[in-house]
């Protein structure tokens, strides 16, 4: 989810607030697929394509039409109206997952018992946690791998630093804008597809998981693939202390590291080196 987030808005300059609602979107999305696939009475494990198929169908559907009909009218305005604008998504979005599937919990928990209990220290822990944890990573290691080690990255990361510079040496900016775009919307709905079978999907979802993430790449750094790995580490371990410790703490332990982490870095921990012009 935040490393969608800070795709978006590294490559487009935007402040994605409706990131949270393509997030509700693929987790209600993976419910219905997940529900499709087990009355066609296929192989439980198939249960997890179903939530890959999900996260592309949500991006190969709503990110053009976003993009192209709605966010692309408002390149190179105010930061401040295209907040105002992808605010708005939000809750268009927030209230379309009403019209769809209506207001009562979806429960997808087939995937969630295909990787069994492991035990490690004496505990029993969820075996669909650890294999998150390994997508998490290998997502942000694919992501770095993408924009630093091949031809299409380094063309990305050319449109990063100028769109100007780079448009007039023949890239197709706009075709960057809609496939970066797409690409952050497919990690977002990846992530509320994978976080389906662990969650009652019910109105509402997109609020908390936006807050969390838009701390995590403000700690990290906005625009940093690096920054939202650490940010998304500090987060966790804030929230972990705080349950563990002051249960009624825990969203304000959120807000605390941030908070701590802005005095001595206001913008981040990781800054991408922009280009200076002369």
């Amino acid at each position: 989810m935040a490393l969608g987030l800070t795709l978006v808005f590294g490559v487009l300059k935007i402040l994605n607030v409706a990131h949270g609602g393509f997030y509700a979107v693929g987790a209600y999305a993976a419910a219905s697929f997940v529900a499709w696939f087990a009355s066609w009475g296929l192989a439980p494990w198939l249960s997890l394509v179903a939530l890959l198929m999900a996260a592309v169908a949500v991006a190969a559907l709503l990110a053009p039409a976003v993009e192209r009909g709605l966010l692309r009218v408002f390149y190179g305005r105010d930061e401040v109206l295209l907040v105002l604008v992808t605010y708005a998504l939000f809750l268009i979005l927030e209230d379309a997952t009403k019209l769809v599937w209506g207001t009562n919990p979806y429960f997808t928990g087939g995937p969630y018992a295909l990787f069994g209990n492991v035990q490690a220290g004496g505990q029993s822990y969820v075996g669909y946690d650890f294999a998150l944890v390994g997508v998490a990573a290998a997502c942000g290691l694919a992501v770095w791998w993408l924009l630093n080690r091949t031809r299409a990255g380094k063309i990305v990361l050319a449109v990063i630093h100028s769109a100007e510079v780079a448009s007039s040496m023949g890239v197709n900016v706009s075709l960057v804008y809609s496939l970066s775009f797409m690409f952050g919307i497919f990690l977002a709905a990846l992530g509320g597809a994978l976080t389906a079978p662990m969650i009652s999907v019910v109105p509402g979802l997109s609020v908390s998981v936006v807050i969390v993430s838009f701390a995590v790449v403000i700690i990290g750094g906005l625009g940093s693939i690096e920054g939202a790995a650490i940010g998304a580490l500090i987060v966790g371990l804030a929230r972990s202390l705080a349950v563990h410790t002051w249960p009624p703490a825990e969203l304000f332990s959120i807000y605390l590291a941030m908070a701590v982490v802005l005095v001595f870095r206001p913008e981040g921990l990781f800054l991408r080196v922009k280009a200076r012009r002369i």
